[in-house]
């Protein structure tokens, strides 16, 4: 029986027993994985997935964490460049000794499932989610509150801006401005006339 599975990008055909080296996955040496994304089944009949096979794994056995043969790029520019650069680099790997091959029954063996070591489970990601949904929620209703200081004549972007900044964003607390002892914002008495006739 074999079965082809992906893991990394990458896609290998196994069988029980066969010592794989794959992309760095987040286990330990020693423990047990499953590989849920199983694309076909192979032995006394042939199951092809679309694109993966329903309830199959592969379940394997962590032997190390190694890392792959040193590579290194030279790249030199000739001519008026005249300049050279060297970078070197070492892939970091996962031994895994392959055990057993499950064709159906894979989500009720309690087997660790292969996470790649860059990765983030699905649950984690989905919980920041939640909140921000939350918070947008939260300042709608405060939004919805504010009026348009921009429409009082002489109220630009800017000056709409400094008054939401000193905490008036209401037709009716800028008509409650007392022009002269407020210091914050260069508030002009026309501006207060204006908010009162738009608050009533």
């Amino acid at each position: 029986m074999f079965a082809v599975l992906k893991t990394g990008g990458k896609q290998y055909k196994v069988q029980a027993g066969d010592v794989l080296r794959v992309e760095k996955l987040a286990a330990d040496a020693g423990e047990k994985i499953q590989f849920n994304d199983v694309l076909m089944v192979g032995g006394d009949t042939t199951v092809v997935g679309a694109p993966f096979v329903e309830g199959a794994a592969v379940q394997a056995d962590v032997i190390d964490q190694i890392k792959g043969e040193k590579l290194i790029k030279f790249v030199k520019r000739r001519r008026k460049h005249s300049s050279k650069r060297t970078v070197g680099h070492r892939q970091k790997l996962t031994l895994v000794r392959i055990t057993d091959i499950l064709a159906s029954g894979a989500d009720k063996s309690g087997v660790k499932a292969a996470i790649g070591s860059g990765s983030v489970s699905a649950p984690a990601a989905a919980a920041p989610a939640k909140p921000a949904k939350a918070a947008k929620k939260a300042e709608a209703p405060a939004a919805a509150a504010a009026d348009d200081l921009t429409a009082i004549t002489g109220v630009g972007p800017a000056a709409a801006k400094k008054l939401a900044d000193a905490g008036i964003t209401s037709y009716a607390q800028l008509a409650a401005v007392d022009v002269e002892s407020f210091d914050a914002v260069k508030v002009k008495p026309e501006w207060v006339a204006q908010a009162a006739d738009l608050a009533k």
